[in-house]
């Protein structure tokens, strides 16, 4: 499994955004120019984050980007499951009736739970944690 680009870089944004002082919004252009970004890639993934609740973003002279809740609220799962959806190491972990061999299957279990502890890994870490 390998996260998108896109996830990738809405990481990258949003650590960028985590450091910044006091909750200072940034405009797209620097953080697109900061974390070497496409901009226009960039336009859509704040998009997708602002939807989720992560960022948020306002316009004018004085507008950009800004996290929308402190950097310790914000999880790595929440930013990388608002880009590319749920995680999924297999397809039967989110439904084990797409698996063929049903519950003969010995795998099954181990995709299950090397998912379930991805997944609380990347949950319990935050970007307060990262922003250093």
């Amino acid at each position: 499994m390998q996260i998108t680009r896109q996830a990738d870089y809405a990481v990258r944004a949003v650590l960028y955004l985590a450091g910044l002082n006091n909750g200072r919004r940034a405009p797209t252009s620097e953080i697109a120019r900061k974390q070497h970004i496409p901009p226009s890639f960039l336009a859509k993934i704040v998009s997708q984050l602002s939807v989720a609740g992560v960022v948020q973003t306002s316009r004018g002279a004085r507008g950009g980007v800004s996290l929308a809740r402190p950097p310790q609220d914000i999880s790595l799962l929440e930013v990388v499951e608002a880009i590319d959806g749920p995680i999924a190491l297999n397809a039967c972990v989110l439904d084990p009736k797409a698996c063929q061999f049903g519950s003969d299957c010995v795998v099954h279990e181990v995709w299950c739970k090397a998912q379930a502890e991805l997944v609380d890994k990347l949950r319990q870490t935050n970007f307060n944690s990262l922003a250093v």
